[in-house]
């Protein structure tokens, strides 16, 4: 059985956002592809195909499709240097809107016969039109009727028709020299938003053999060992090996303070190496490292629509048919059925709704604002994978979280050692270390550093996890237990009553109680701070569900001023308890819960909204979660908050003045109070406006 593939397209040369909806709409409905996501800001187009088969039929039919619609879009597959196809010549556009604009000033400047004067409009409009003719009546050929060429095409032929010889003229110059500023403004947007990304070294320095090599990062392989100079970002992930220094690690965590690591250390690509040299020896290859895979989930993001971008896309396939048999009515039934006035003034007024009728403004500021606010996360160690999780952070009332690593360090440490009658501190810390030998959990981690001896695998004869529960082990052939107290309750052994705020670990060995480790675990610096903000932005509950004792968990709730806790949770209670909360919310409300991404992914895939801390470096976080906090603080949720909201705020602006200028120029070009030139400027002025106003995503702290 073959299994999906997926292929990626670089579509270089497309500055149009309609014609990537279109393209992105027909290549969804192609035979054999599960899902098509064009992201017209990196100009990159996702194919999931059904199977390994059907790969070059559904590329075949793909590229056709982008020729119709885009013939000059250069094709290429990312990853592969080959062009499928290269087209056009390059002239310096302001050189030709010159000489148009000095073509028609003359003629309207000078008292020139009007054959002459004819002449130079004819002349002045074929340097400027010529393009869009071309484009219009290529597109006409294969069926695409309603694009912006064609429109403009068919509002300035006919106000030669009707003699409107300088307009016709002055509608498509400044189309063209509005196009030539939007397509000016996007890529500058693009340039600026793949600035805040642009982490990917292009070399790294090999050491082999005792020689050094410049190679690219994708030729290193793991095991291999890189040099890493001062000034040099780090390429690849990898553990120190030799060496110290001290790195900026902001491109991925957003952290201004610059981390010291030395030898031992874990190190990822996309770090600053500010002061040492070091030596590192890789631990992934390149394209399963850290930044690797940080941006491809940024620049992927596309794929998950916020429902503002898909009803722009939907609107954009009616809207413009729509103005255009608008217009064709206004031109015709006017004069026609009720003999209202000169017919040549009611197909002027109709050129005028011919000129607006164009979505551009819409389809490339709604994307873009969005790509602009993921950018913007992503530069402050916010990791969003898709616009439709930013824009669900706007209707998030209620946020849940899990207690350990997430409002809490993570990092206990053994703080007293209590035991039974009959037995020495040291060998309880003894048989509690061997239990935990094979656990990873935060708790096993602190016992097995706590005990300063050594301790031989061939002494752990058996060994079993109880989730939730604890160790069950053999340890120099006796049962031993390390866990909560309910693994000594699930085991029937006797114990006195303890009535204790720390987290402790209870031991027994051979069924019989030997006492308990009590730890303590600290809340994060900024977790204060951060639950202040988060009630100041309006959440009305903030939860916890934690594995944790009752009043280990009602101390924490206390200190920071939770809502409601729910404690000694298994990690399937903790799933059941998740979806009790889900049954009560309202319609529109989106349940969050945050937890580490890796013992809570079950809760974070049942969340509507999961959010992984202690994403770094860590493959179940991100894997697991829709939104990745990367450098662990609690106070990057606020953060995220406001970058969500304000996208939004963004995009209901742009929406809003887009189909309002729009509206009012049909209204007013319908009753002939608007010329052309308003409509142009209705079509491409609020384009360039509302492009604008997305940057300003880019800018500002948060």
């Amino acid at each position: 059985m073959s299994s999906a593939v997926t292929r990626e397209l670089i579509l270089e040369g497309l500055d149009c956002a309609n014609c990537a909806a279109k393209i992105e709409t027909q290549v969804n409905h192609l035979e054999g592809v599960n899902i098509a996501s064009l992201n017209f800001m990196t100009k990159t187009l996702k194919i999931e195909i059904d199977s390994s088969g059907l790969v070059e039929d559904v590329l075949g039919q793909t590229h056709k499709i982008i020729n119709n619609l885009e013939p000059d879009v250069r094709v290429g597959e990312k990853g592969s240097e080959t062009i499928y196809k290269m087209t056009g010549v390059n002239i310096n556009p302001i050189i030709i809107f010159l000489l148009s604009f000095i073509l028609v000033a003359v003629a309207l400047l000078s008292s020139l016969p009007a054959q002459i004067e004819l002449i130079l409009y004819l002349g002045s409009y074929l340097l400027v039109a010529t393009p869009i003719l071309y484009k219009a009546g290529h597109n006409i050929l294969r069926g695409q009727i309603f694009d912006e060429n064609f429109l403009m095409s068919l509002a300035t032929l006919s106000a030669f028709a009707i003699r409107e010889y300088p307009e016709a003229v002055a509608v498509m110059l400044f189309y063209r020299i509005g196009e030539y500023l939007q397509d000016l403004a996007v890529n500058r947007s693009r340039q600026s938003i793949s600035s805040l990304m642009d982490i990917r070294p292009e070399y790294a320095t090999l050491v082999s053999n005792g020689k050094m090599e410049q190679v690219k990062p994708e030729n290193v392989v793991c095991g291999d060992i890189i040099l890493i100079k001062p000034g040099d970002r780090i390429p690849l992930d990898g553990i120190i090996i030799e060496g110290s220094s001290s790195l900026d690690t902001s491109a991925l965590t957003g952290e201004s303070l610059p981390r010291y690591l030395s030898r031992g250390d874990e190190i990822l690509a996309g770090y600053l190496n500010i002061d040492g040299l070091l030596k590192v020896e890789v631990s992934r290859a390149y394209q399963e490292s850290t930044v690797t895979r940080i941006l491809n989930l940024v620049e992927n993001a596309a794929i998950h629509k916020a429902p503002a971008e898909n009803f722009i896309t939907r609107f954009a396939s009616y809207y413009t048919p729509v103005v255009v048999f608008a217009a064709l009515v206004l031109a015709l039934i006017p004069p026609l059925v009720f003999n209202a006035g000169n017919p040549r003034e009611w197909i002027y007024r109709a050129l005028v709704f011919l000129v607006i009728s164009c979505p551009c403004a819409l389809v490339i500021s709604v994307p873009l604002s969005f790509f602009a606010g993921i950018g913007k996360a992503s530069r402050h160690g916010i990791l969003v994978k898709g616009s439709n999780y930013l824009e669900a952070l706007n209707y998030v009332n209620t946020m849940v979280f899990d207690k350990t690593g997430t409002l809490t360090t993570g990092n206990f440490k053994v703080v007293k050692v209590n035991t039974e009658p009959g037995i020495e501190p040291a060998d309880l810390l003894y048989y509690a270390a061997a239990a935990e030998y094979y656990s990873q959990h935060p708790l096993a981690i602190s016992i097995r550093s706590a005990y300063s001896g050594i301790i031989a695998e061939e002494q752990i004869e058996e060994y079993q996890d109880i989730p939730g529960y604890g160790i069950k082990a053999t340890i120099l052939g006796r049962e031993v237990l390390a866990g909560s107290i309910k693994l000594i309750d699930k085991e029937n052994i006797k114990h006195p009553q303890h009535d204790l705020d720390s987290t402790q670990v209870h031991i027994s060995i051979d069924k019989t109680y030997a006492g308990y480790i009590e730890l303590s675990d600290q809340l994060k610096p900024d977790v204060h701070q951060a639950m202040k903000e988060l009630r100041k932005m309006g959440m009305q509950k903030l939860v916890m569900l934690t594995g944790d004792k009752e009043s280990t968990a009602r101390q924490i709730a206390a200190e920071l001023e939770l809502d409601e806790i729910y404690s000694e949770l298994l990690p399937q209670q903790k799933v059941e308890m998740m979806e009790i909360m889900q049954s009560r919310k309202s319609k529109n409300e989106r349940l969050v819960f945050v937890g580490d991404g890796i013992n809570d992914a079950p809760v974070l895939a049942r969340s509507d909204l999961g959010i992984a801390m202690g994403g770094l470096g860590s493959d179940a976080a991100i894997e697991a979660a829709d939104i990745v906090i990367m450098n662990d603080e609690p106070g990057r949720l606020p953060v995220a908050v406001r970058i969500a909201r304000d996208t939004r705020a963004i995009v209901i602006q742009n929406i809003i003045f887009a189909l309002g200028v729009k509206a009012i120029v049909l209204v007013l070009g319908a009753v002939g109070l608007a010329t052309m030139w308003q409509a142009v400027f209705a079509d491409v002025g609020v384009t360039i406006i509302a492009v604008i106003n997305s940057l300003r995503l880019m800018r500002g702290n948060y």
